[in-house]
């Protein structure tokens, strides 16, 4: 019998203000562990919450950049468990009223999941085992979330991964976290159930918590859909459980049954007021929001004519995004730009870190400079690439690295000469091209373009040795 996957994501995304939610502690990530606490966020007795109105700000940027609803009461509610990574034995999160609803977010394929809520809720600590101990670090202990739990509408492994990495990227497009998900600031918790093919009827649910990587999520997803085929082949009946995701073993495992919300005994926090805005607020949030990199990504595709390929790789990091509108602004060579930059500039960052810093030592208005010097074809677009590795590496601009020979280019008889030299460097290929190996004729041409500083014009160049080679015997 044939199964369809049925998954829901609850991801968690830790905010990226300075203090936690309810108290002046640093959020700092890599501090040493227990250093940034204080009796609010450790709960002590008689400690008084007061929420951080940034915290409510940027749930609402993330709101607005998922198309939702929000609500312009809502209120902070208690959720009780006892766990010793929580040391209050309760965490304020949002239930009945969360701060946003009924949003979504939309794949490439043009299919909408569905969101059911945005909630800000406040961080446990972080549980950490050791071959001889079990510790606890709290400094995590009220750094703020949002929760933005999706409806079960993802149906693939690769619609999980294609939504957690849009969600990823325009999260940290609009400035509401970091997404570091290898230090935790994004996370998953994945819902997956199987039903029979083709029926209304949803499974039952396994939740596999706190996920931290994309290939994570996409390895559990493959192993619970396998494991909850087989066990409904076999006659049996899933079980609802709270799993957790073996990496070395790539199995999950269970942790414990599943809560229901009335297991949690859920009441409003008596310690702090309701959430509450004006439509006037809200709409100041959305008009203080830059363009989301899906509309910028329409734009770079269809008016300036780029691929999509290299719109997807400059929408997905907002400073380079940056960078290439005001280079565009200054220059009419919108395709020239976007190649250098997801070309020789891109090659300079090794990490996604150093991507999104963009650290550079030249300027757009540098770049916009080189790419009008070819649009007037003052020099070649081969020397522009030279011209730019000495730019990024020096800092300077274009008109201080180029000769006044480079500006005239290479006359006729000075191609001839280096065509010439170059045939005379690489005799045996020449023998292959008459051999019909018109290959070779690539080895010609990179000797004169190395030979020239990159100053020849190649198809000039091209027809040069070819004329040569006609007339060998």
């Amino acid at each position: 019998m044939s199964y369809e996957l049925v998954s829901g994501l609850e991801t968690h995304i830790e905010l990226s203000t300075d203090s936690k939610l309810f108290c002046l502690c640093s959020t700092r990530f890599g501090a040493e562990p227990n250093t940034l606490c204080c009796p609010v966020c450790l709960g002590h007795p008689g400690t008084l919450p007061v929420l951080n109105k940034q915290a409510v700000y940027l749930a609402l940027m993330a709101g607005s950049a998922l198309n939702c609803r929000v609500n312009l009461r809502s209120v902070m509610e208690r959720k009780n468990y006892s766990y010793p990574d929580l040391p209050k034995a309760y965490q304020i999160t949002q239930l009945s009223t969360p701060l946003c609803e009924d949003g979504y977010l939309e794949l490439s394929s043009g299919k909408r999941i569905r969101i059911t809520r945005i909630q800000v809720e406040e961080d446990a600590g972080k549980v950490v085992h050791t071959e001889d101990a079990f510790c606890v670090d709290y400094n995590r202990c009220g750094v703020p979330l949002i929760e933005i739990v999706s409806e079960p509408d993802i149906s693939s492994v690769e619609e999980a991964k294609e939504y957690v990495e849009k969600l990823r990227i325009l999260m940290r497009y609009i400035g509401v976290s970091d997404c570091k998900m290898q230090e935790g600031s994004m996370r998953c918790d994945v819902n997956v159930s199987l039903k029979k093919q083709g029926a209304e009827t949803l499974g039952t649910r396994t939740e596999i918590k706190n996920m931290s990587s994309v290939s994570s999520i996409a390895r559990a997803m493959e192993y619970e859909y396998a494991r909850q085929k087989d066990i409904l082949e076999k006659g049996g009946s899933v079980q609802r459980q709270t799993l957790r995701f073996d990496e070395a073993k790539g199995i999950t495992i269970p942790m414990r049954s599943k809560e229901d919300a009335q297991d949690y005994r859920f009441f409003c926090e008596p310690d702090l007021q309701p959430v509450v805005l004006t439509q006037q607020e809200v709409e100041d949030v959305r008009h203080s929001m830059p363009m989301l990199p899906s509309e910028k990504e329409k734009i770079y595709t269809e008016q300036l004519g780029l691929t999509k390929s290299q719109a997807a790789l400059l929408t997905k990091y907002r400073r380079i995004s940056e960078f290439y509108d005001e280079a565009v602004k200054l220059c009419a060579e919108p395709q020239l730009a976007a190649g250098f930059i997801t070309g020789q500039i891109f090659s300079l960052f090794a990490t996604e870190g150093e991507k999104e810093e963009f650290s550079l030592r030249i300027t757009p208005h540098s770049l916009a400079e080189l790419c009008t010097l070819v649009q007037q074809k003052t020099i070649s677009k081969n020397l522009a690439k030279v011209t730019l590795d000495k730019m990024l590496a020096t800092g300077k601009r274009a008109e201080e690295l180029i000769t006044a020979r480079d500006m005239q280019g290479i006359s006729e008889e000075e191609l001839m000469s280096l065509c010439q030299a170059a045939l005379e460097l690489n005799a045996p290929a020449v023998a292959d091209f008459k051999n019909g190996k018109e290959k070779a004729l690539m080895a010609f041409l990179g000797t004169v373009m190395r030979q020239s500083r990159g100053a020849a014009d190649p198809e000039r160049a091209k027809a040069c040795l070819l004329k040569l080679l006609s007339n060998i015997n």
